[in-house]
């Protein structure tokens, strides 16, 4: 793990890259799922990969490498996270945003936090930077809730290290009071635990999907970032199906690729997400009942130099149901700089990519979501 002095053109070039892997992918983009061979999530039974036996945990690894190479996204079962503490914390995203009065929200707004913590109005941010201006482009329906890493949380008491987006020693994170959601930062506090447990473990099944040492993350993995969101998205006014002729007045949350290493979604009933498939077609994600969504995520694919593709997805809501999710975005220690790791690294494929700081990179594309940012 190279520590790097990160270049000047972090900034530009963390925001750039990324803009223009996305206008690459929406180029061609069209509604509906094309002739040929249909695209899949790929749903991995995990359970195996918590055996003793090497080969167990290899095999499971060998069916991710098989996804992040392909689709970039997959479901994962078998995960050991009780379904009781999953509906809480869906449960929880639906009393913040149906009994936290407007202004009580207000207080906790994301303006008022240098690293986009605390609530999230819809006209606030585009998930896509390049919709701000755009004549085209659907306001976002959805309404979030942030927050990210800090030592109590962490079930292993952390070490004491944790550094915010931009290395300060601080905790950038803010709450409701108990007064207003009786519980709410214990029910997160447990969730965010078992959540962050499931999380080290799949990096070590990244490892080994990746040829390297079972371990390779571990020390990188102390003080990890890890922000997790409530999104609420409205019940659709106008539900319209996913086809090649519809033009979405409504959109919950625009096309993008998420920022971190990967991503541990849970949803609701209600669908909504669809991914923007190799072949350039919006498709729907399909239900895999008591499973996690798993996506990678442009730091892994540039970590990755390529090799994993992070996957363009969006979330329309075609019902007239309210949605709810709650997504966990992966990151190493926000302190470390990282370089193409070595089993993707060759003389016939060079890194494609600069060193950069975690923390750093993350953050740029946190601010090129506000519009004055």
């Amino acid at each position: 793990m190279a520590t790097t002095t990160l270049p000047p053109s972090t900034q530009s070039e963390a925001r750039q890259a990324a803009q223009d892997y996305l206008n690459k992918r929406l180029a061609n983009g069209v509604n509906g799922q094309a002739s040929g061979r249909p695209f899949t999530v790929p749903e991995i039974n995990i359970s195996s990969s918590f055996s003793s036996s090497i080969e167990d945990r290899k095999a499971v690894a060998s069916q991710i490498r098989n996804a992040c190479t392909n689709s970039g996204f997959f479901h994962i079962t078998g995960h050991g996270i009780p379904e009781e503490a999953r509906q809480a914390i869906l449960g929880l995203a639906k009393r913040f945003f149906r009994t936290l009065p407007r202004e009580k929200k207000e207080a906790l707004h994301v303006k008022h936090s240098h690293y986009f913590r605390g609530w999230e109005p819809a006209d606030f941010t585009y998930v896509n930077p390049g919709d701000w201006g755009a004549d085209d482009a659907a306001p976002e329906t959805k309404e979030g809730f942030n927050w990210g890493y800090e030592a109590g949380l962490d079930p292993t008491g952390g070490d004491g290290q944790y550094r915010e987006l931009d290395g300060k020693d601080v905790n950038g994170n803010v709450w409701p009071s108990e007064e207003d959601i009786p519980g709410f930062y214990d029910t997160v506090r447990q969730y965010y635990g078992q959540i962050l447990k499931l999380a080290r473990h799949l990096s070590r099944l990244f490892a080994l999907s990746l040829e390297l040492p079972e371990d390779y993350f571990d020390s990188m993995m102390t003080h990890p970032g890890g922000i997790a969101r409530l999104l609420y998205y409205p019940a659709s006014k106008d539900p319209q199906p996913l086809g090649p002729k519809v033009k979405d007045k409504e959109i919950g949350l625009g096309a993008h690729s998420d920022y971190e290493c990967f991503t541990i979604l849970l949803c609701s009933a209600a669908p909504g997400l669809e991914i923007l498939s190799p072949d350039d077609r919006w498709v729907p994600a399909p239900a895999v009942e008591g499973s996690f969504i798993i996506n990678v995520a442009d730091f892994l694919m540039r970590w990755t130099n390529g090799v994993y593709k992070s996957t363009v997805h969006r979330v329309v809501n075609r019902t007239r149901q309210e949605r709810y999710s709650v997504p966990f975005f992966f990151s190493i220690n926000y302190d470390q700089s990282v370089e193409s790791l070595p089993s993707c690294v060759s003389p016939e494929n060079p890194s494609k990519y600069p060193p950069v700081k975690a923390g750093e990179y993350i953050l740029e594309r946190l601010k090129a979501t506000a519009k004055d940012s």
